[in-house]
């Protein structure tokens, strides 16, 4: 079955639409809150509640790329939980660290109200397909998977100085392309 079927089943609101993006990306889901929670529990819950959110979206939403909407789904839920989890807490985690460092490209803007994150997101995804595909797939691991760096070497056979620099250049880069179309100033 393919996406547009499972996303026409929740259209149908066929409950099995919700078993079936389980089935398929439940994996895929569960990765994602546990690179950000690190806790078996809390991702799994998580994962649940992408998966109602999903039910609850679809209608109104039409997602092209079901895989990618649960992703997403799942990944601020977890944001979410985190935050919740630690607000009282001083604590440093990889998570936190791949937001800091993201941070300090995004938060320098000076965004006009007309200005709309999905501008921002579109403009990140342009530059991202300019950027080699090993240095785009080592960002997108660090700043959407939220992987640990460590993972993030294991996975490409780098030693973490590389990655690290590789991390710091395309963020630098990242934050040339965003003044240059005038995201920043």
């Amino acid at each position: 079955m393919d996406d547009p079927s499972v996303v026409q089943m929740f259209w149908d609101r066929d409950e099995n639409a919700v078993s079936e993006s389980a089935r398929r990306y439940g994996d895929y889901c569960f990765s994602i809150a546990n690179n950000v929670l690190r806790d078996r529990r809390d991702s799994e819950e998580c994962l649940n509640d992408a998966l109602l959110a999903a039910w609850r979206s679809i209608p109104p939403q039409k997602p092209e790329n079901l895989k990618t909407y649960l992703g997403k789904l799942v990944r601020e839920i977890a944001i979410s939980r985190w935050r919740s989890n630690n607000r009282q807490k001083r604590i440093r985690s990889d998570f936190l660290c791949s937001l800091d460092e993201m941070a300090e490209i995004i938060s320098g803007g000076a965004f006009d109200e007309e200005l709309e994150e999905a501008e921002l997101s579109r403009e990140i995804s342009r530059f991202l397909s300019s950027v080699d595909r090993t240095k785009r797939n080592v960002f997108i691991r660090r700043y959407w998977y939220c992987d640990p760096v460590e993972s993030i070497c294991r996975r490409y056979g780098f030693g973490k100085s590389k990655v690290l620099m590789m991390l710091k250049r395309t963020r630098d880069d990242l934050a040339r392309h965003l003044k240059e179309k005038g995201f920043l100033t």
